[in-house]
C-alpha cells in the first residue's frame, strides 16, 4: 500500500471510494474468516484493521521495512494487530500483497520469499496496477516499476512455482474515466498521486460504481485500473 497516497488523503482514506471498493473486492475473494492475516508492504496497515473491523479477519501482521520500531502492537476493534519491519516464518491463513510487487526491481523474488515460508492451504490475494498504457505521472511519485496484465502477473506467480487460483481486473467500470484523466495530465511531472478526496456526491458515484461491478468481477477478463491474483499453497 503506497504510504504517499495514505499521507495525501488523510483521514479521509476512510470513506474514499477507491478504498473501500478494493476492501470490498478483498472480502469477497475470503471464504471464511482469516484466523491470522499477513499484509505485506501494509503501511499504516489500512486493509488489514478493514478486515479487523468487519469481521474478517481475528488477528493481523503487517509488515513493512519502513516501521520505526522493529515490533509495534496495539488492539484495532479488540482484535490484535502488529507491525513489524520483517519476518522469518508465518502462521498466517491470509496473505496480502496489495499494490505491492510494482514497487520492487525483483517481483518474482518477493513473492518467492512469502510463498516460501507461507504454510500449505494459505490464500494470496494480489492486487497490482493495470497496462504500461496507463503510465502516468501518477506512477513517477508513487515510485513504480512497472504495471501488468493478467499475462504478465501470472509470469511472475510461476515463477515462484505457484498457478493462479483466479485472475481478474478489477475497477473496469470507472476505467474510461481514468483513461481521460490519465490522458489530460501526461506530460506533467511526478508532483503527486491522482488520489484525493472528493465531493460526497462524486465519491459516493464512484463507489456505487464499484458496487455494480463486484458481483461479477471474476468474469472481467478484458480490463480495469487493477489486475487481481488469487493464490492458494497447496496442501502436500
Amino acid at each position: 500500500m503506497d504510504l504517499k497516497e495514505e499521507e495525501i488523503l488523510g483521514d479521509a482514506i476512510d470513506t474514499h471510494w477507491y478504498y473501500l471498493s478494493k476492501a470490498a473486492m478483498v472480502a469477497r475473494h475470503i471464504d471464511k474468516t482469516a484466523n491470522e492475516v499477513l499484509d505485506v508492504g501494509a503501511g499504516a496497515g489500512w486493509f488489514s484493521k478493514w478486515l479487523l473491523q468487519n469481521g474478517h479477519a481475528r488477528s493481523a501482521t503487517c509488515v513493512d521495512p519502513g516501521y520505526s520500531a522493529e515490533i509495534q502492537e496495539e488492539t484495532v476493534f479488540g482484535r490484535s494487530l502488529r507491525f513489524v519491519r520483517s519476518v522469518t516464518d508465518s502462521q498466517a491463513d491470509l496473505v496480502l500483497l496489495m499494490d505491492v510487487l510494482e514497487h520492487v526491481d525483483d517481483d518474482v523474488g518477493l513473492l518467492r520469499e512469502y510463498w516460501r515460508i507461507a504454510r500449505p492451504g494459505t490464500r494470496f490475494i494480489i492486487t497490482v496496477p493495470a497496462f504500461n498504457a496507463l503510465w502516468s505521472a501518477h506512477d513517477d511519485f508513487l515510485e513504480h516499476r512497472r504495471r501488468y496484465t493478467l499475462s504478465t502477473l501470472r509470469q511472475t506467480v510461476r515463477g515462484v512455482g505457484a498457478e493462479p487460483l483466479h485472475q481478474h481486473y478489477y475497477f473496469g467500470l470507472v476505467l474510461p474515466a481514468a483513461v481521460l484523466v490519465r490522458l489530460a495530465r501526461r506530460g506533467r511531472k511526478a508532483q503527486r498521486s491522482d488520489m484525493a478526496p472528493l465531493p460526497h456526491l462524486m465519491n459516493s458515484v464512484l463507489k456505487g460504481i464499484c458496487a455494480l461491478e463486484r458481483p461479477w468481477m471474476k468474469l472481467n477478463r478484458i480490463a480495469g485500473l487493477s489486475v487481481v491474483c488469487i493464490l492458494e499453497k497447496p496442501v502436500q
